[in-house]
C-alpha cells in the first residue's frame, strides 16, 4: 500500500526515514523497482491514472468517513489499501538487499509487523493532508507497465490542493501503487534507507529490525 508525504506518532529507531517521510508496503534490482526518477517522457497512461483515481480516492474517503467508528475504518481502510497496493511487494522491497537473505521463519515474523506499521504510516500520512477528494492531474510513463500518476488532495480541512505522487505497476485492470511520493519524499524509497541502515547496525539481523517496528510500529514518525 507501501500501498506509497511525512507521518504519525513517534517510537523506534526507523524514526529518521520516516520523519523525512511516510509509507509502507526485493532488493530494488530484485523486482526491478528502480528509483522513480521521472522519465522523459510525455506520454501519459489514462488507465492508470484511472485506477488511482478511484482506489485512491477510496482509500482517502475512508479516512474522511465521520459516521464510522475507529474499528470499522481500520478495517475498511485494510481493505481499500489492499485494492490500491501491491502490499507484498513492497515488503519485500524495503527490505532491500535483506530481501535475498531473510530466512523464512524471519519473513513470516515481520510481515504483518511491518504491514501494521506500514499501514500506521500512510493512514497518518494521508490524514495530514485532512482532504476529502482526490483529482489525477495528469501521469508520466516511466517505461510500459510502470507510470507515475500525479494527484491533487482537496476540501475538508486544506486550504489550498497538496500534490500527491503515485507510482503504479501493472496494467490494464492489474495495477498497484508500490511507492507514495508526499511533500517530494517517496515514502517506500526513504523506509527501505532506512531498515536497511538500521539491519546494518544490528550486524545483519534482521529480527532487531522486527521488534523495533513492533514495539513503535504505531507512533508518529
Amino acid at each position: 500500500m507501501t500501498l506509497p508525504g511525512n507521518t504519525m506518532r513517534n517510537t523506534s529507531p526507523t524514526r529518521r526515514g520516516a520523519n523525512a517521510a511516510l509509507l509502507a508496503f526485493v532488493g530494488a534490482a530484485a523486482l526491478s523497482i528502480a528509483g522513480p526518477a521521472l522519465a522523459q517522457n510525455s506520454a501519459r497512461d489514462p488507465s492508470a491514472e484511472a485506477f488511482v483515481q478511484a482506489k485512491a480516492q477510496r482509500v482517502i474517503s475512508v479516512l474522511a468517513n465521520k459516521s464510522m467508528s475507529e474499528a470499522q475504518k481500520k478495517q475498511v481502510f485494510r481493505q481499500a489499501v489492499d485494492e490500491l497496493a501491491d502490499v507484498p511487494r513492497i515488503t519485500n522491497f524495503v527490505l532491500g538487499k535483506y530481501a535475498r537473505t531473510i530466512t523464512p521463519e524471519q519473513r513470516a515474523r515481520f510481515t504483518p509487523v511491518f504491514r501494521t506499521y506500514a499501514e500506521n504510516v500512510y493512514q497518518s500520512r494521508i490524514d495530514d493532508y485532512r482532504g476529502e477528494q482526490l483529482k489525477v492531474t495528469g501521469s508520466v510513463v516511466r517505461k510500459p507497465g510502470d507510470v507515475i500518476v500525479n494527484t491533487v488532495v482537496s476540501g475538508g480541512q486544506l486550504g489550498q490542493p497538496v500534490p500527491v505522487s503515485w507510482r503504479v505497476l501493472g496494467g490494464g485492470a492489474n495495477w498497484k501503487v508500490v511507492d507514495v511520493q508526499f511533500k517530494g519524499i517517496w515514502l517506500a524509497i526513504t523506509q527501505q534507507q532506512d531498515f536497511v541502515s538500521t539491519i546494518d547496525n544490528a550486524g545483519g539481523n534482521i529480527d532487531v529490525l522486527t521488534n523495533q517496528l513492533q514495539k513503535g510500529g504505531s507512533g508518529r514518525r
